[in-house]
């Protein structure tokens, strides 16, 4: 008799011997099925063919691609489904019968009521005519249902499975893990890429079409050169050397500028490894472009060209103006605080510390000899509902940043005609009196004044300035004002060519404590500009030019230094680069002692710029595959840890 440790034996090889044999059948099964899919039959027409001359096809015999949408059995020998072509715009309805003298579960019939909706499949059928339904609408959302005719079912080939597990509805919210479902079931994103598409084919036919512009593509493996914001490198197998990816191609279409090509363009994948926002991602795309023997003029004009042709033929916006207007840096900070002002509502900056009592300004905050800045916001003009906005504002997240300004809290005043000296009793008399008339305060408003360092304009915004965007876009968003509509663009030019060098912003600077504005390549304005670089750089200014649509920086450019004696003079002398810093752009020297002739170029951010048309709030919107606010791809787990041999192959070693 076997003994019990006997029998389990016996019994275990016969389990593993049964796990065999199904795992054998499991990969024929597999096997089978895929060879089943590798043969299918040509389409011979669209649904879209349908849906413009279906009737023409009544009775004929088509096969056509897609996915299948709802089923409905009505009976045992009759099933109604939908059939969504390939780009899910379109949905037509199948009708299937069981076939004369097929049975079993390989008849088209038994076949369509097995699958799962979203399977993907070829239909083999004829077109049959139909009467509209009654209540027919001819779109559902914006899938257009066609309603002239329908398929009978004579054949269908399952072309994959589509599995039980994953439930996708109309209003199924995907996580950035799922990104591929989300993409497939929300036809808003799917419009975008296609919109984007079209947008980026316009781009290159008015440029390349129509002038002359050629399109090159220039490499992605460069040299370490920062521009402004930290690089991603790119280790090699030698050991200590890398690439790093460029943040845009800015030398390289400078060399082509001294190549003898006249006008390059390309749209450029970029390179960032920068803290992120929603206007941000590690690696970006933008229409580039330069011209030779150009100015800033011919740039600037031909973009405006573009922009005309993107927003006619894109979004049938034929009224934007021959000619953007034009605002100097200076200008944009004193009137907006800010380089990229939305011109779309008023609230413009005045100073007005002069006016005010002495005690009032020590009030306001803890600078000693502060510029103060006054704004008034229009369309507030009942105060009950005034105060309750600024009382929203002020205890909202939103808020806290101007809180918390070590240089003093904004003092906001509600202008009331039933009130002590209007409201504004807090800045005396007289003060109140000259507001008044300045603000135009007659028909009511809201009075924000806010104090900062009196020191000349730096970088893109002063408090006041991030102040009026954030009150702006929290009383449209709480539905206090309504929200703005339309385009305004506008170049902002005349940047300073320098600026104080800041330890937080990796750039080109040297040991001069200053550092390049946008880029050490950069020139000078005018000649008056030229004669101040040696005497007093940061008064210095470039011509350099932003084009900017409600309050969104779009791209950037400027002419730039095309001789080798004056780029050399710049980085040595102005900002005092070393002499190892030098040598990385030795290459670029050389390029232009060639006989270089005058260019200048621009980069638009094409990810801003479609997300701008679209008005979307985030570049995310309109990427197909973003990454997250981590600079994560959640959907294939990007980046990954480097293993062991991964780092030994390039020679890295992790340190803490």
């Amino acid at each position: 008799m076997e003994s019990r440790s006997t029998r389990l034996k016996h019994y275990g090889r016969a389990f593993h011997s049964r796990s065999r044999i199904r795992e054998k059948d499991r990969t024929g099964a597999v096997l089978e099925d895929f060879k089943k899919t590798l043969s299918f039959p040509t389409a011979t027409c669209s649904l879209q063919d349908l849906a413009r001359k279906g009737a023409d096809l009544a009775d004929e015999q088509v096969v056509l691609y897609g996915y299948l949408g709802t089923r409905r059995d009505a009976s045992k020998s009759l099933t109604f489904a939908e059939l969504h072509d390939a780009g899910l715009k379109y949905t037509i309805q199948l009708v299937s019968t069981p076939v004369k003298g097929v049975d079993g579960s390989d008849s088209p019939h038994q076949k369509l009521r097995a699958l799962e909706t979203h399977t993907p499949v070829a239909i083999d059928g004829t077109v049959i005519s139909r009467k509209a339904p009654k209540a027919s609408d001819a779109s559902e959302g914006s899938r257009n249902i066609i309603t002239s005719v329908e398929i009978k079912v004579e054949n269908l080939i399952p072309l994959n499975a589509f599995p039980k597990d994953i439930i996708m509805l109309q209003d199924t919210v995907f996580p950035p893990e799922q990104r591929h479902l989300q993409l497939r079931n929300d036809q808003g994103l799917r419009d975008t890429l296609d919109f984007r598409s079209k947008a980026a084919r316009l781009v290159r036919d008015e440029l390349c079409g129509k002038q002359d512009f050629i399109e090159i593509e220039t490499p992605l493996l460069f040299k370490s050169t920062p521009e402004g914001a930290r690089e991603f490198l790119v280790p090699t197998r030698e050991p200590g050397l890398a690439y790093a990816l460029p943040q845009s191609p800015q030398q390289y279409k400078q060399i082509l500028m001294a190549s003898g090509i006249p006008r390059y363009m390309q749209i450029a994948k970029c390179f960032r490894d920068e803290d992120l926002r929603a206007d941000r991602q590690p690696e970006f795309t933008q229409i580039d472009m330069e011209m030779a023997f150009a100015s800033g003029e011919d740039v600037m004009g031909t973009i405006e060209t573009v922009i005309r042709r993107l927003w006619a033929d894109c979004l049938a916006i034929d009224d934007l103006p021959e000619d953007f207007s034009r605002m100097t840096y200076q200008e944009a900070m004193s009137k907006y605080g800010s380089d990229k002002p939305d011109l779309r509502f008023g609230a413009e900056l005045r100073r007005i510390e002069y006016m005010l009592p002495v005690d009032l300004i020590h009030k306001i905050g803890p600078l000693s000899d502060p510029a103060v800045e006054v704004m008034k916001f229009s369309g507030f003009n009942e105060p009950q509902a005034t105060r309750k906005f600024v009382s929203a504002f002020m205890d909202s997240p939103e808020a806290q940043p101007f809180v918390q300004n070590p240089d003093g809290q904004p003092g906001i005043f509600v202008y009331d005609v039933r009130a002590p000296l209007q409201g504004l009793q807090v800045f005396g008399f007289e003060a109140a009196e000259q507001l008044e008339e300045m603000l135009d305060l007659d028909n009511g408003g809201l009075v924000v004044i806010q104090a900062r360092k009196n020191v000349p304009f730096a970088g893109g915004s002063t408090p006041i300035g991030k102040l009026r965007l954030a009150m702006q876009k929290f009383a449209e968003k709480e539905e206090y004002l309504p929200r703005r509509t339309g385009f305004n663009f506008t170049w902002i030019t005349d940047f300073p060519l320098f600026s104080p060098f800041d330890d937080a912003e990796p750039g080109q600077g040297g040991s001069a404590g200053i550092s390049s504005t946008h880029h050490p390549f950069t020139a000078p304005k005018t000649p008056e500009d030229v004669d101040l670089l040696l005497t007093d750089p940061l008064a210095v200014k470039a011509d350099h030019y932003d084009l900017v649509v409600n309050g969104v920086e779009l791209g950037g450019g400027s002419r730039r230094i095309h001789n080798a004696q004056m780029q050399e003079l710049i980085m040595r002398e102005v900002l005092k680069m070393s002499d190892e810093r030098m040598k990385d752009f030795a290459h670029l020297l050389e390029v232009l002692r060639a006989g270089c002739p005058p260019h200048a170029g621009i980069a638009l951010g094409f990810d801003r710029l479609i997300a701008v048309m679209l008005g979307k709030e985030s570049v995310r919107d309109v990427i197909a595959f973003p990454k997250s606010g981590k600079g994560e791809d959640l959907l294939v787990k990007s980046p990954t840890k480097m293993t062991e041999e991964q780092m030994k192959t390039y020679h890295l070693k992790l340190r803490d």
